[in-house]
């Protein structure tokens, strides 16, 4: 009988560390597989985040042009109904980009695209991804790096957070986007011929100034690179002087005549015939006898 007894007591014990260890197993594995899932569901969201991100910070760049383009048309309107140059083109399209002011005064064409007008979209945007998002401007940078584009850089602080509390960023990312000047007017024909005659920034299809493309050229009052020429923001302010951005154009005096504006007898390049700058200057053969050149733009264009 305690024979008997001592070897189903043993069965037992066997039987109950047998169930003891599957239950184990049966725990570990649903731990194991509990913090699998929950790191599939973090990596998961962190995916979804990072291309919110990807995506918030082209609509910034998108919302950047397009708040741009809007300050620099709500400037040439001003140079137009002022008549006069600006003191400082870096300063007032910041000025028209952050207050919508021009001078302090409201511009119409910036109601609801200044930057901090971005904060409640973007707010939006993020609510229905279910993330916080907060954003400061730390600095705004106007420049230009090449003859034909305006670049606005906006440098911001950035915190966004999951609002579950699963991942979040927190860092300063800079944004940028350029403004091509093709389509805006040359602020140095607007004031110097007192708004009678907006010329329109284009760039010339010619690349070899052939009698005929000269004349072309200059009957359209296209533009080239020029080293040599002021830049678009330069014009803005008013300034002829050289810059590396710079273009520059050859003025169709029969143009200006039409609309009864005097006419000088100077080299026809943009930014010395509307200075005070008279450089020694002459006929080119095949040209109408009003057009001039100066020694330097000869070797250019002929």
């Amino acid at each position: 009988m305690g024979l008997k007894y001592k070897k189903m007591n043993k069965k037992a014990m066997f039987f109950t560390i047998l169930a003891i260890a599957l239950l184990s197993l049966f725990a570990i594995s649903y731990t194991f597989y509990s913090v699998i899932e929950d790191r599939q569901s973090i990596n998961k969201r962190i995916e979804t985040m990072n291309s919110f991100v990807f995506s918030l910070e082209q609509d910034m760049s998108r919302q950047i042009y397009i708040s741009s383009y809007r300050a620099i048309l709500s400037i040439e309107e001003h140079i137009t109904s002022q008549g006069k140059f600006l003191d400082s083109a870096r300063d007032s399209i910041e000025e028209v980009l952050i207050n919508g002011t021009i001078e302090n005064q409201p511009v119409n064409l910036m109601e609801g695209y200044k930057l901090e007008d971005w904060n409640s979209r973007v707010s939006e945007l993020g609510n229905k991804q279910n993330i916080l998002i907060n954003y400061s401007l730390k600095n705004l940078t106007i420049k230009q790096e090449d003859p034909w584009n305006i670049k606005v850089e906006m440098t911001i602080d950035i915190f966004i957070k999951d609002k579950g509390n699963l991942a979040f960023w927190n860092k300063t990312q800079i944004i940028s986007s350029e403004i091509e000047i093709i389509g805006f007017e040359d602020p140095l024909y607007l004031i110097n011929t007192n708004g009678k005659i907006a010329n329109k920034i284009n760039k010339t299809i010619y690349e070899n100034f052939t009698i005929p493309n000269l004349i072309l050229h200059n009957q359209n009052m296209y533009y080239k690179a020029s080293s040599t020429a002021p830049s678009f923001l330069d014009r803005l302010e008013g300034k002829t002087s050289a810059n590396e951005n710079g273009i520059e154009s050859l003025v169709y005096l029969p143009k200006l005549s039409e609309q009864g504006v005097a006419i000088k007898d100077k080299s026809c390049v943009d930014y010395i015939y509307f200075s005070s700058n008279n450089p020694e200057s002459q006929n080119v053969a095949g040209m109408p006898s009003w057009f001039k050149l100066d020694t330097e733009h000869l070797s250019v264009y002929t």
